[in-house]
């Protein structure tokens, strides 16, 4: 299993990545399919930030779906260990839900995984400044790039990524969005063909929202 390492505004000294290399080796235990490991450490530069400056991120790749969580803290050592806690709970959960609940998905996504797994949420950050300046296009991104821009003179920054979608059904969607931990999750209905977005509600409820087109390729019947 490969095990990446990276930083940004931060630096990685060896015996940071040796102590997150530790921690994450245990994964394995828990999805024998994992394949790669992202870990990202972000350092805010905040000093209003300073408690939550540390924030680490890790995200699992393997043959099935993708599982992330994440930490802050204003130690990193302490971020890397609330990280690797939610992700090993997670995937602890998941396993154990898939030994009793396997039939419960129409298509199940990978043969270690199974169910939604709800986790708490992650704590909000603070309110940015309004976006009033134009993006570049997303048009040249290539797939799993990141991109940053600063929006002209102001200190706002935006991140965009290009994620590879697969048509999936509501249930399917659900279930990625609680492996990654996120508060929404966006796919492409494969039995409509629309954009969607799913979403956690008060409580243990969700919410879909969809847009009003058909996607290039999906095919209606009729």
């Amino acid at each position: 299993m490969d095990i990446t390492v990276v930083g940004r505004n931060a630096e990685i000294h060896p015996n940071f990545r040796e102590y997150i290399e530790d921690k994450v080796a245990k994964v394995t235990q828990f999805y024998p399919r994992a394949q790669r490991i992202d870990v990202e450490l972000t350092h805010e530069r905040n000093p209003r930030q300073a408690e939550t400056a540390e924030r680490i991120e890790l995200t699992v790749f393997g043959k099935g779906p993708i599982i992330r969580a994440e930490a802050s803290s204003s130690d990193r050592y302490a971020a890397v260990d609330i990280a690797t806690g939610k992700l090993f709970e997670r995937l602890r959960r998941a396993r154990d839900r898939a030994k009793d609940h396997r039939r419960r998905f129409h298509q199940p996504i990978a043969d270690d995984l199974g169910g939604i797994v709800p986790d708490e949420p992650e704590e909000k950050p603070e309110p940015k400044e309004p976006v009033s300046d134009k993006l570049r296009s997303a048009e040249d991104l290539k797939l799993g790039e990141e991109r940053e821009e600063q929006l002209g003179d102001s200190p706002v920054i935006v991140r965009q990524k290009l994620h590879e979608s697969q048509p999936m059904t509501v249930d399917q969607a659900l279930y990625q969005m609680e492996l990654v931990g996120h508060p929404f999750f966006l796919f492409i209905d494969s039995e409509t063909g629309q954009p969607c977005a799913v979403y956690h509600r008060s409580g243990w409820t969700y919410g879909v929202i969809r847009l009003n087109a058909v996607v290039a390729g999906v095919v209606d019947d009729d």
